[in-house]
């Protein structure tokens, strides 16, 4: 994937829910704010798109303020409108109107010099999940740490 450049991830997104699909949404900057993602001043965390009439917007994304602008600054924690197909809008509408799922972000990146959110529709995970997924990881860990010392 070359001409991608990660801004941010949303570590705390795959942690708790399960991802089920993914799409990839332009947005809408200001200049201050697309300053700041470039030195990557961004948190995802507790994140999400929401729907305002037949539009979709980025909420409680938190782009911190650009230093060297003086008086042109943004609010660092604006609502973004976000810019995809009307058909894409409607799938995630519909599957988000089903009891249990959500839309969120998991990346901000760079693609070809435009600024990218990647968005999911996502399913909440109960506690009994997360220890689940838990298990799984440590399991997998040990698996790698055994196959590399049985080739020493």
């Amino acid at each position: 994937m070359s001409g991608i450049k990660i801004i941010t991830d949303n570590k705390k997104a795959t942690h708790d829910y399960a991802i089920i699909d993914t799409y990839e949404a332009g947005i809408v900057l200001l200049g201050s704010e697309l300053k700041s993602l470039r030195n990557g001043q961004c948190n995802l965390k507790d994140s999400y798109v929401s729907f305002v009439g037949d539009e979709i917007f980025l909420q409680k994304a938190h782009i911190s303020i650009y230093q060297a602008s003086s008086y042109n600054n943004h609010d660092p924690e604006r609502i973004r409108k976000l810019l995809m197909n009307r058909s894409e809008i409607d799938q995630i509408y519909s599957a988000i109107s089903e009891k249990g799922m959500a839309c969120i972000p998991l990346k901000i990146y760079f693609s070809k010099g435009r600024v990218k959110v990647q968005i999911a529709i996502a399913k909440g995970k109960t506690k009994g999940d997360k220890r689940d997924s838990i298990k799984k990881r440590e399991v997998n860990r040990e698996l790698q740490r055994a196959v590399r010392h049985s080739k020493r």
